[in-house]
């Protein structure tokens, strides 16, 4: 077999969200930083194309680097590739990293638990592995610091008139709509109408309220839509449906991890959530993450919270991705029938 290219990939998913990683066959990006670096795999465009366009990839999976860390307390770094962004941070592809980096043999495992310090574009997260017969069980991820931008804003979006949304930052950006006076009971047949509808109120949100980081001016957009189930509560113990509809028109299969601390930050803004209470995530599969707030801080002008949140990753396989130098699409192809128009 003749091939111009050889990618080394492990491939995993979290809680149903497929993240893949690399873990060869690639040279580190340009770059002093991890957000420097993955500034250029954003414009550069030719891996991501490789790996996430047709025949390779798809609108269902998302794809990680493993670069070496900037950062002298990292044990490792990734760069973080989704179908339309390259984002600061992703709950369910750290927990699929740490999974492969310690199930792969990449990084030492000890068991009962291991403690990693990993390097994600928007900063260091610190991870707790619970970790048994060789198998990383449960990753514990503390995420990046996660703030309420707006509560109770109103969005006009076609077809639906006037919404009340908040939006806000969980290691990435979201504006946040109540599922159930929208319709939903957050089902699995539900998943294209949400899907559909999700990118339509990211981008009327994007055009209308816009996204300010205070501590990264390049992050300048709404990500992601979350459609929020009611929160129940037992106790110290709550527990949300939760649907995230990703561009270009896919629901996140996972709880999605940056979701749950954009959530757990505008509870807590609005005093419904402690340091004491737990919150649970089911997503459209029934697959969970939790969360918890392990403090509070600040992020520019925004009070803020320090998040944790958790899930299971398993290992699906191993690829290596080839290009034949006579395959007529090297980067391959998308079609609108499942990527949308762009």
């Amino acid at each position: 077999m003749r091939s111009t290219r050889m990618i080394h990939v492990i491939s995993a998913h979290a809680e149903g969200e497929v993240g893949d990683v690399i873990v060869g066959g690639v040279a580190p990006p340009p770059g002093d930083t991890i957000w420097e670096q993955s500034r250029w795999i954003a414009r550069d465009e030719t891996l991501r194309n490789f790996v996430l366009n047709e025949p390779r990839g798809g609108v269902f999976r998302h794809v990680n680097l493993l670069v070496p860390p900037k950062h002298p307390e990292a044990d490792a770094a990734w760069i973080i590739m989704e179908p339309e962004d390259t984002p600061p941070m992703s709950g369910s592809n750290s927990i699929c990293v740490a999974t492969v980096l310690l199930d792969g043999g990449i990084l030492p495992m000890t068991e009962p638990e291991t403690r990693l310090t990993l390097e994600a574009p928007g900063g260091l997260v610190r991870v707790r592995a619970e970790c048994r017969n060789g198998k990383a069980e449960r990753i514990f991820v503390q995420n990046l610091p996660s703030f309420a931008a707006m509560l109770d804003a109103k969005l006009e979006v076609a077809g639906l008139g006037a919404l009340t949304v908040d939006t806000a930052y969980g290691g990435d950006s979201f504006v946040c709509v109540d599922a159930q006076a929208l319709g939903f009971s957050l089902t699995p047949d539900e998943a294209h109408d949400i899907a559909k509808l999700g990118v339509r109120i990211t981008e009327a949100g994007t055009e209308q309220l816009g996204f300010h980081h205070p501590e990264n001016p390049d992050w300048r957009h709404l990500s992601f839509c979350l459609f929020a189930g009611p929160v129940t509560r037992q106790g110290n113990e709550l527990s949300a449906g939760a649907a995230v509809a990703i561009r270009p028109g896919k629901v996140d299969r996972s709880p999605t991890g940056t979701a749950l601390s954009a959530r757990m930050a505008v509870l807590h803004a609005r005093g419904e959530m402690g340091p004491q209470d737990r919150l649970t995530a089911v997503s459209l599969i029934g697959s969970t993450f939790a969360g918890r707030i392990l403090g509070t801080t600040r992020v520019g002008e925004h009070a803020a919270i320090l998040p944790e949140i958790s899930g299971r990753a398993w290992i699906t396989g191993i690829h290596q991705h080839m290009l034949d130098p006579s395959d007529p699409w090297p980067e391959g192809y998308r079609l609108t029938d499942t990527w949308g128009a762009r």
